[in-house]
């Protein structure tokens, strides 16, 4: 639990106090935010607010996972699976927000250039993961099921990959609403991976326990509690009114190490319900493109379903916390699952 803290500490730490700096850099550079025109106008005063800020998250993660792994020296293919889903996906969304600056234009990389960027970040974290890790290769919920995927282990992975990186994407349009609903998310992988170092098989023989590395589980909560703390201290400047703004580079990174957890830890399925905010993000997105080509009728004012409720009237802070009390649910629900299985399965009530 030590480890954990202070993982969190030093994630929290950087970005409090690196945010500022990092704001001060980039509007010197003119890294500024490109609004969509035909977005809610309302956003279009936010027009120059400085992007990108995913370079301090990724900065504070990557920090606090040194210095706590200097401290207590262990560092595990699992932990390692993890970073590298952050940086990948992160360099991937840094190259689409340097595009959008560098161009002065509110498209970065075409949904081609970036579907096939995530295909090789998802691929190279699967190869990390299974034969680094041992992750096994087959389908899981709370736990791995009976059904191996073999070789399509990889593409189940990118469909993951591919689809939280994208929800965290799509749900960062509000001031803070991504960051503040990935941090319930990860710090639910922060309780679902210590449990799991709690109960292994290693420590806890019987039908209930997880067949995972006692190492590879702490390292996962530790990173995960990097992560989330790291968002907390960016959410302190990136809360309405925003002074900075994750851009792509801190969606996709956190969006890429939220479905690598889903991976490591063996709660794929899950996910669903534990990142069921982002899910609803997706699914607006789908419901309003397939009614529009289909019917040439808009089910929603706007999607994502966060600007329907804005164009409803709602205040922007107001969307905000309730999406984020519906993430807290979400949360909550999962974690309600995930201890319901172990029970189920035998384990201490």
């Amino acid at each position: 639990m030590r480890q954990i803290l202070i993982a969190a500490a030093v994630g929290l730490t950087v970005t409090l106090l690196g945010t500022p700096l990092a704001i001060r850099m980039f509007r010197l550079w003119g890294w500024g935010q490109r609004i969509r025109e035909d977005g809610p106008h309302t956003h279009l005063e936010k027009m120059g607010t400085p992007t990108m800020g995913g370079t301090v998250m990724i900065l504070g993660i990557g920090t606090a996972y040194l210095v706590t792994r200097l401290a207590f020296h262990t560092v595990t293919a699992a932990g390692l699976a993890l970073l590298l889903a952050t940086v990948l996906f992160g360099a991937l969304g840094f190259a689409d927000d340097y595009i959008k600056v560098r161009r002065r234009r509110s498209l970065g990389l075409s949904k081609t250039a970036k579907s096939a960027g995530q295909a090789v970040a998802a691929i190279l974290v699967g190869l990390v993961a299974v034969h680094g890790a041992d992750v096994p290769t087959g389908l899981s919920f709370v736990r791995e099921t009976a059904l191996d995927l073999g070789l399509l282990f990889y593409l189940w992975a990118f469909v993951i990959l591919w689809s939280s990186s994208n929800g965290v994407n799509l749900t960062d349009g509000l001031d803070g609403l991504a960051s503040g609903s990935s941090i319930l998310v990860l710090s639910g992988y922060v309780f679902i991976a210590f449990w799991q170092y709690r109960h292994t098989c290693m420590l806890l023989p019987g039908p209930a326990c997880y067949p995972v590395d006692v190492n590879a589980a702490l390292d996962v909560a530790i990173v995960a509690a990097a992560a989330a703390g790291a968002a907390a201290g960016f959410l302190w400047w990136n809360a309405a009114p925003a002074r900075i703004f994750m851009g792509d580079t801190g969606a996709l990174a956190l969006g890429g190490l939220i479905g690598a957890l889903a991976i490591v830890t063996s709660t794929q399925l899950l996910l669903i319900v534990l990142g069921g905010l982002f899910v609803i993000e997706v699914s607006s997105v789908i419901v309003q493109v397939v009614s529009f080509r289909g019917f040439g009728r808009r089910v929603f004012r706007m999607s994502p379903i966060h600007h329907h409720f804005e164009l409803a009237g709602w205040p922007e802070f107001t969307v905000i916390v309730r999406l984020w009390i519906v993430a807290g649910l979400c949360v909550a629900i999962a974690l309600g699952l995930f201890y319901a299985d172990f029970v189920g399965l035998g384990g201490i009530e």
